[in-house]
């Protein structure tokens, strides 16, 4: 159970948050009920330490704290302020929309920046929610000063959160996550013609899970590891493992099939098994296979203190056997090939586990395994850190720059909800003002905005419902109330990082119970809530597109150009390492790689979201992402093949390589300038397939030993992937140019 937590809830980021911020403000209500305070301070104190709590994101403790002071004197100053314009409505509203603009325009200044912005929109929002004045002023700083105090009790004290704490479990979550997806490789051997289609798609989302927990360990390396070394070694050791288990994925499918699998299957949702699918058989060969996956996912998920004996080595032993050719049980090629790449895996598992958990006893080792090891021991010795100067692009300035622009709509569309606000009510206008402000939050075009406010509007409609009945159930019962607006502020983010409009859903119904405590519930209240979030979101959609707007077209596109440009250098960098030169950091390009995909990928939901209408063009970006995701894949391989090359004695450089590859990038880098000017003369070179480029027959070595069959073969679905690229794209393809 304690695994599945962890692979639900990698680095349990969203449990640890939950917990947190509920510690937070149980310990306020219980100080403030010690001391007696009226129930509207209690709320009061409870949002006070919701907003120190969740602000907050820098992840060195230091740093947190200093935030944690600074933010306290903003409060103040910010309820102070709320309390003395409560009652003069022009400047008050003109105030605010002043304070919405510092806030947006304060996220230029990193996490800091950010969360002091937050804070003080937040507390100003609270004094408006609580109907602050003057004569109150002494008590709210009292209850803003006890909040401030639990949410520090509860950060550093009750629930520390370490970088390095934070990684292992990061670790242990990558773990278990590509034990779920072996789990469903081996799956795949037995599930007939009627599963084999969920099978494949459970394999879908096992391949992508795994891999968004490698984004996440390497967004850590840097705070979780004291040694650049050392957070060099775990990133590689990750790669290694993801590129295997995928590859792994990718054998299992083809041995299903009458021939090899296109990459592009893993990646396309709905993309149908490859044709000439076999039942499920179970000769010798496939019944070992099946047990061997079972073993390795057992292997991976059993802790260092337990992965010792001598059944456990010798399960070890024979997987990694299979990376020898006489080790291989006869069989059909397709499935000898699924062999080879189990023994791939558990070298991967093998340095993994070195990587996480230190030296493993080596007496039971067979040759086969000692070999691994010292292949691993090589390229742990061979790291060594980059330091070359890396040229940053000039930052855009004025009104080009993100946060600028971001602080200009925000406040635009605020000056709208102010105003249609104070038509629907006098008393609670502030609603519309904070949907507008949310929509804005972590969005970057006017698609974004729009999904984001619809699933708000969905969430609070839905949340509305809920409010009624529970306003129904708890009446004046105060801290049955309290205690369900706890439980909702955990739920709420708990389900933040997978659903805005569950996390909507349990905002509303938490306020329902708000103002039942506040005695200020009624129906009307509920519905204009709605009506307040649907006005909230109107006026943040109006402001995107019409003030500086920043298009999705625009936006995705530019991600594209990005993505294209790091798969460029990341080809350009292992290919010319794999042919004998000096590819540069290539661990760190495919990271940047994999950071490039993942924020076009978010960047492209709202063309691919259910109610976009455009089915077709829903169609085509999915695909798009889908080929541009297997063409990372091969990226990271060659990348990860090539950082082999000075210490496995198998590999050795192939200057071939260099020519074969200038066809692929250039074919990238015209497809990114068509992307950036549609009128570009740039066309993409098509011809004969890579393999058939290179001069066959000087290479006569066996057929796994080689760097050049693997290379090759991720060339060449690398090539292909490009040029499928090109075609939904709209660029048109010339004759191949000889190159040297």
């Amino acid at each position: 159970m304690w695994d599945r937590l962890a692979a639900s809830d990698p680095g349990l980021l969203r449990l640890t948050a939950g917990l947190r911020t509920v510690t937070a403000i149980a310990l306020t209500l219980a100080v403030l009920a010690a001391l007696h305070v009226p129930v509207p301070q209690l709320v009061a104190g409870a949002i006070a330490a919701m907003v120190a709590t969740f602000a907050i994101r820098e992840k060195q403790r230091g740093q947190q704290a200093v935030t944690l002071a600074a933010g306290l004197p903003v409060a103040l100053a910010s309820v102070s302020l709320g309390a003395l314009l409560n009652q003069r409505v022009v400047a008050g509203d003109l105030f605010f929309v002043v304070l919405i603009f510092c806030a947006v325009y304060g996220r230029r200044f990193g996490d800091r920046g950010t969360a002091l912005g937050l804070i003080g929109f937040q507390v100003y929002f609270l004094s408006l929610f609580v109907g602050a004045t003057t004569s109150v002023l002494p008590a709210l700083y009292g209850v803003i000063c006890v909040a401030f105090a639990c949410s520090a009790a509860a950060r550093f004290v009750l629930l520390p959160q370490t970088p390095a704490g934070t990684l292992d479990r990061l670790r242990r979550a990558f773990r278990a996550r590509l034990a779920q997806l072996l789990a469903t490789q081996a799956e795949l051997l037995d599930a007939g013609p009627e599963e084999a289609e969920k099978v494949l798609a459970d394999l879908r989302t096992g391949t992508a899970r795994l891999h968004e927990t490698a984004l996440l360990i390497q967004g850590r390396l840097e705070d979780g590891t004291s040694d650049p070394a050392v957070a060099r070694l775990l990133q590689r050791r990750v790669a290694d493992a993801e590129i295997a288990a995928e590859r792994l994925g990718l054998l299992l499918l083809t041995a299903r099939s009458a021939q090899r699998t296109d990459t592009l299957t893993l990646h396309l949702p709905g993309a149908p098994l490859p044709a000439g699918g076999e039942l499920p058989v179970r000769d010798e060969a496939t019944v070992a296979l099946r047990r061997d996956l079972e073993a390795l996912r057992l292997l991976m998920l059993r802790p260092a203190g337990e992965a010792s004996g001598t059944a456990l080595a010798q399960v070890r032993n024979r997987l990694l056997g299979y990376r020898e050719e006489e080790n291989l049980p006869p069989a059909a090629p397709a499935v000898q090939d699924v062999f080879r790449g189990l023994g791939e895996a558990a070298r991967a598992a093998l340095g993994l586990r070195l990587a996480l958990d230190g030296p493993q006893d080596e007496s039971d080792d067979t040759p086969a395994t000692a070999r691994s090891r010292e292949e691993l021991d090589a390229e742990d010795t061979a790291i060594e850190i980059s330091e070359g100067s890396e040229t940053e692009e000039p930052a855009p300035t004025g009104l080009k720059r993100p946060t600028t622009r971001a602080a200009v709509q925000v406040a635009v569309g605020s000056s709208l909800a102010i105003v249609g606000g104070e038509l629907l009510s006098a008393q609670r206008w502030y609603w519309a003002v904070l949907t507008c402000w949310i929509v804005f939050l972590n969005t970057a075009s006017t698609g974004e905005i729009l999904v984001k406010g619809y699933r708000r509007l969905l969430g609070t409609v839905l949340g509305v419902v809920a409010g009624i009945g529970l306003a129904a159930l708890v009446g004046h019962h105060t801290w049955t109330a309290f205690a369900l607006v706890l439980l909702f502020i955990f739920a709420m983010f708990y389900t933040a990082p997978l659903s805005y409009t569950l996390m909507s859903f349990f905002v509303t119904a938490m306020l329902g119970l708000l103002y039942t405590l506040l005695n200020t519930y009624s129906l009307s209240v509920l519905v204009l809530r709605i009506e307040e979030t649907a006005l909230g979101a109107a006026c943040g959609v109006i402001a995107a597109a019409v003030v500086l707007p920043v298009h999705t077209d625009r936006r995705t596109n530019e991600l594209l150009v990005a993505v294209l440009d790091r798969l460029a250098d990341v080809t350009r960098g292992a290919v010319d390492q794999l042919s004998g030169g000096a590819g540069g950091d290539l661990v760190e390009q495919a990271r940047e790689l994999d950071q490039a995909l993942a924020d076009l990928r978010a960047a492209t939901q709202p063309l691919t979201h259910p109610i976009t209408p455009l089915r077709s063009r829903r169609n085509t970006v999915r695909y798009v992402v889908a080929l541009l995701e297997t063409c990372a894949y091969h990226g990271r391989s060659l990348a990860a093949t090539a950082e082999l090359l000075p210490t496995h004695p198998s590999i050795a450089a192939d200057p071939r390589l260099r020519g074969a590859c200038g066809r692929i990038v250039h074919n990238i880098e015209a497809i990114a300038a068509h992307v950036t000017d549609p009128k570009s003369p740039a066309r993409i070179e098509t011809g004969s397939s890579i393999a058939s480029m290179l001069e066959p027959g000087t290479l006569r070595t066996p057929r796994y030993g080689r760097v050049t069959d693997r290379v090759l073969r991720h060339l060449q679905r690398l090539d292909e992937a490009v040029s499928g690229l090109a075609r939904p794209l709209g660029l048109a393809g010339g004759p191949a140019q000889p190159r040297k």
